[in-house]
């Protein structure tokens, strides 16, 4: 560069026309330096524009893949959509034959009234048999307390007939054996006086009167001797009948007290039969469930993708039917080599190249996978035994490409997933 600069300097001092051979070699040499210059500033260019570019045609376009699996048994009655078919979310797909579930919506709708019926019945016995075994308690101590009145005046009259009515009449035996005694020893110290004449036969006769007389009252005496004793009997008896009475008072009392816990049993079914109402309703809600699970609707917009299922089919809960893609939600999933992203953030400028269309796209960097591909595989590599060969891992990183971008060109149908692209991160 410097012979050129030196020899246009020699031509521009002289006077006169240099030698044509001279004049040729400038100009080569002018030509050159212009061209290595050129090279120059497109290196240079191409470096500074490539410096913070990372770049890998490792990356494919990825959406949500929503399953559409069947949650019951049953046989399909209806199928509403074919593949590849655009649908809306909430567009009725597929329809299982809902009879059998129907059926147990109505037996779960009839236990529930069922069970209404019996809790309405038990909280009515709840207060009447408060009622009841209040009426029964009150009427139990009312008879238990004249039982008790009852022997208390039986107690009265046995223990009277036991002490002074049957004192009074053994002393009535004791006099009247006295007077007796005295009146039969009277008429025998009579007799020998009358036989003699010494006294007149009406004197004797009024000695033997009296003498019978007594007899006859002594006789009176002790039959009232004996009915005051059978009395007594009789009295004690009542007293004993009248005792029995006050036991069978308490034990009826007793009863009825116990009786009275009825209430609680009888709140406790009641409260039974109101759990039984939660738990028929909640039947009826799982029966109302399952058939409302017998109509399977698309949860968003999209593609209907990989149908396997047909009218008459018999399917079982869990099994895949079909598959629904919604492409407006679509990003593309790039797995750049591990060296790559040292300077790789959240939010950087992203350039997508489709190989179908021949398009870019441009998106931004919307998250960094927290472990390489290798890891996440159904067979991670294993670098403990001994055959370890250090090998550069790749890194899924998540582009969203922006508002629009995901929409193909005019003519063309949109983006697929799986397509395979060529994702490039402007890094600053």
């Amino acid at each position: 560069m410097s012979d050129v600069i030196e020899d246009l300097e020699e031509a521009g001092h002289k006077h006169g026309s240099p030698p044509p051979q001279r004049r040729s070699r400038a100009k080569v040499r002018v030509a050159l330096a212009a061209a290595a210059l050129v090279v120059l500033l497109a290196a240079a260019s191409a470096f500074d524009y490539y410096r913070y570019r990372v770049s890998t045609d490792d990356a494919q376009v990825d959406a949500h893949i929503v399953p559409i699996a069947a949650r019951i048994s049953g046989s399909v009655a209806e199928v509403l959509v074919n593949d590849n078919q655009p649908v809306k979310a909430g567009q009725v797909l597929v329809r299982i034959d809902p009879r059998d579930y129907q059926a147990k919506v109505d037996q779960a709708r009839a236990a529930l009234a069922l069970a209404e019926s019996q809790a309405r019945a038990a909280q009515v016995s709840v207060p009447w048999t408060r009622e009841t075994t209040a009426s029964g308690t009150s009427g139990a101590e009312a008879h238990l307390a004249a039982a008790e009145a009852d022997y208390a005046r039986s107690k009265a009259s046995y223990e009277q007939a036991a002490g002074s009515d049957l004192a009074y009449a053994r002393a009535d035996v004791a006099s009247h054996e006295a007077r007796n005694k005295r009146a039969q020893a009277d008429l025998e110290r009579m007799r020998p006086l009358v036989e003699k004449a010494e006294i007149s036969r009406q004197q004797f006769d009024a000695y033997a009167a009296t003498a019978q007389v007594e007899e006859s009252d002594l006789q009176a005496a002790r039959e009232q001797l004996g009915t005051a004793q059978k009395e007594v009997e009789i009295r004690r008896a009542a007293m004993l009948q009248n005792q029995a009475k006050i036991e069978q008072a308490r034990a009826g009392l007793t009863e009825s007290r116990a009786n009275s816990r009825q209430v609680d049993i009888r709140g406790a079914q009641a409260a039974s039969a109101v759990a039984g109402i939660a738990q028929a309703r909640a039947n009826l809600e799982a029966a109302d469930l399952s058939l409302s699970y017998t109509t399977l609707t698309a949860p968003t917009d999209g593609v209907v993708t990989k149908k396997s299922v047909e009218v008459g089919q018999i399917i079982q809960p869990g099994q895949d039917l079909l598959a629904v893609i919604p492409l407006h939600d679509v990003w593309v999933t790039a797995n750049f080599k591990e060296t790559q992203l040292a300077n790789v953030r959240v939010g950087q400028k992203v350039e997508v190249k489709v190989d179908s269309y021949g398009k870019t796209f441009t998106g931004h960097v919307d998250s960094i996978a927290g472990a390489t591909g290798a890891r996440l595989s159904l067979l991670p590599p294993e670098n403990a035994t001994g055959n370890y060969v250090k090998v550069v891992q790749r890194i899924p990183v998540k582009i969203v490409l922006d508002p629009g971008q995901g929409d193909a060109p005019a003519g063309q149908a949109p983006l697929r997933v799986g397509m395979n692209a060529d994702a490039t991160i402007v890094t600053k």
